[in-house]
C-alpha cells in the first residue's frame, strides 16, 4: 500500500516511515523541514521526501495518511485529507496496529533519557543474540538507524508522553501495551499541552494501568513523581532502582564512566563504558533490570553495555579544531542540561567548558523552564544563550544572576565570534539544542579552522 507520513521528518515519524518502508509499502512524506540526519536516513532508505504541506503532494491519493502530532488544524494538508474524506490514523496508533501486535514490548518512558535508555536496551538485548525490533527517537550509534522491525518478537521503544495526533490527545505511549515499562523519571515539561505535573502524572498512570500483571514496571526509588503515580493504583511486579532500590551502582570513577551495579545487594558485575554521567548510571540500571525481564542475565546485560557507542546527539564529538573540542548534545531542559555540564566537568576536570544553549522546546519557547536555567549551568566556564528576536520572553533576565560568565546573543554570528574570542586549545564546547541549532556546529568549526 502506499502510505503518507504527514511530519515524516520528526525523529518518531522518521523512525515509523523505516518500520513502514521494511514492513513493504512505498513511503512517502512532507515535512515543513527538511533536515538532516533524519532526511539522509529516509532518502537512504529510498523514501521520498517533500518540503512543505501542499495539499498536491497527496494526489494521487495516497491509501493511508499518516499524520504526526505537530500538525494541527488549519494545516493545509489536514484540511485536503479531511475534504477528501481520505484514510488516516496517528502514529502511535498505526505503530500499534502494525508493528507492536503480538510482540513483547519494551518500553521506555520518562521526563529525561527515553533516547538513551531505549538505545542501551536494545544494544544490550542485540549483544545478547535476541536480534529485537526497536523505534527509538534518534540513532543509536551501534546501529546507524533508528528503527527496525527485528527478528524476534522482542521489540523496544522510546514511550513519549508527547500528545498522538490533533485528534488523539492522549500521550502516545498508551498505544503500546508495554510488558516490560521503564519510567525513567518524570519533571513538569511540554507546557504546550499539560498545565501543570499532576496533569502528566495522570497521564503516565494511564501507561501503567496498560502494563500486565505478569509484566514488570521499573522505575527510580527516589522518583517522588513516579511513586505518586505508582501509587494511583497497580497491577504489575516493580522493581526500584538508584537510592534505595534493588538495583544499585557504585561509581568507581567521578564522572560515571566506571560504575559497579548490584542487585539485591549482590555485585553483579562492573560497567566501563564511553559515557559519563549520573544520568545514564541511572539509565543503565533501569536498561538492566529490563534485560533482566527477558532473560538477559545481568553479567550479560553489563558486557553489552560496555560496548554501547550512545546516541547520536547525546554528547556527540563532532569536531576537533585548533585543540578545541565540540559536542553535539540534544539537551532542553534544565535538569537535563545540568547533569549533561556535570558529567563533563567530571571527565575534564578543569578544562574550560563552554555551553551554547538555544531555547528551542515548545515548552522553553513558553518560558516554563525559565527559572531554572541560571542554575542549570554552574560547571561550565562561561555561557552562550541565542535568544532570537521571536522568542516571546527575556532570556537576558532570566539568566542575569547567574554565577557564570553569561552572554545573550541574537544571531549566530554573535555567538561563533564571542566563542572564537574565548575558546584556546583544550577548550570543550557543548551545544545543546533539540533542532538544528541553523547549522552553528559547523559554521562554529569552520570559523575555529580559521
Amino acid at each position: 500500500m502506499h502510505i503518507h507520513i504527514l511530519g515524516i521528518c520528526g525523529t518518531f515519524m522518521g523512525s515509523l516511515a523505516v518500520l513502514a518502508k521494511e514492513l513493504g509499502h512505498r513511503v512517502t512524506g512532507s515535512d515543513a523541514n527538511v533536515y538532516p540526519p533524519m532526511s539522509t536516513q529516509l532518502e537512504a532508505q529510498g523514501i521520498e521526501l517533500m518540503q512543505g504541506y501542499d495539499p498536491a503532494h497527496l494526489q494521487p491519493e495516497p491509501d493511508l495518511v499518516v499524520v504526526g502530532n505537530a500538525l494541527s488544524r488549519g494545516n493545509p494538508a489536514v484540511e485536503y485529507v479531511l475534504n477528501q474524506g481520505l484514510p488516516y490514523v496517528s502514529g502511535p496508533q498505526w505503530l500499534a496496529d502494525h508493528v507492536l501486535q503480538g510482540r513483547w514490548v519494551l518500553a521506555a518512558a520518562g521526563t529525561h533519557g527515553k533516547t538513551t535508555t531505549s538505545s542501551m536496551l536494545a544494544w544490550v538485548l542485540e549483544h545478547a543474540g535476541m536480534s529485537p525490533g526497536f523505534l527509538i527517537g534518534g540513532v543509536p550509534q551501534n546501529f546507524g538507524v533508528s528503527a527496525r522491525l527485528g527478528g524476534t518478537p522482542f521489540f523496544v521503544v522510546e514511550a513519549d508522553e508527547y500528545d498522538s495526533a490533533f485528534f488523539d490527545k492522549r500521550s502516545k505511549f498508551v498505544h503500546y501495551r508495554p510488558r516490560t515499562a521503564i519510567l525513567n523519571n518524570l519533571e513538569f515539561d511540554h507546557a504546550d499541552i499539560f498545565p501543570d505535573l499532576a496533569s502528566i502524572e495522570r497521564q503516565f498512570h494511564h501507561l501503567v494501568r496498560t502494563v500486565p500483571g505478569e509484566g514488570l514496571i521499573i522505575h527510580p526509588q527516589a522518583e517522588e513523581a513516579l511513586v505518586r503515580v505508582i501509587k494511583m493504583g497497580c497491577w504489575t511486579p516493580v522493581q526500584t532502582t538508584g537510592d534505595g532500590g534493588q538495583w544499585q551502582a557504585r561509581l568507581l570513577s567521578e564522572d560515571g564512566s566506571r560504575f559497579e551495579v548490584l542487585f539485591d545487594g549482590q555485585v553483579e558485575g562492573v560497567v566501563e563504558w564511553e559515557l559519563t554521567g549520573q544520568h545514564n548510571v541511572a539509565n543503565a540500571l533501569a536498561c538492566l533490570a529490563a534485560a533482566r525481564h527477558v532473560g538477559v542475565v545481568p553479567e550479560l546485560g553489563i558486557a553489552g553495555l560496555s560496548g554501547f557507542k550512545s546516541v547520536k546527539r547525546r554528547m556527540e564529538k563532532v569536531a576537533e579544531v585548533a585543540g578545541v573540542t565540540l559536542y553535539d548534545d540534544f539537551a532542553h531542559h534544565p535538569t537535563a542540561i545540568a547533569t549533561t555540564l556535570d558529567g563533563l566537568r567530571k571527565r575534564v576536570g578543569a578544562a574550560q567548558v563552554i555551553a551554547v544553549i538555544e531555547p528551542r522546546s515548545n515548552s522553553m519557547k513558553l518560558g516554563a523552564h525559565r527559572d531554572g536555567l541560571a542554575d542549570s549551568v554552574v560547571q561550565a566556564d562561561r555561557v552562550f544563550w541565542y535568544a532570537p528576536s521571536n522568542l516571546g520572553w527575556d532570556l537576558a533576565a532570566s539568566v542575569a544572576g547567574s554565577t557564570v560568565p553569561t552572554e545573550v546573543c541574537d544571531s549566530l554570528e554573535a555567538i561563533i565570534e564571542g566563542v572564537k574570542a574565548v575558546a584556546a586549545p583544550g577548550t570543550q564546547v557543548v551545544i545543546m539544542s533539540n533542532g538544528g541549532f541553523g547549522g552553528l556546529h559547523g559554521k562554529l568549526a569552520a570559523a575555529l579552522d580559521n
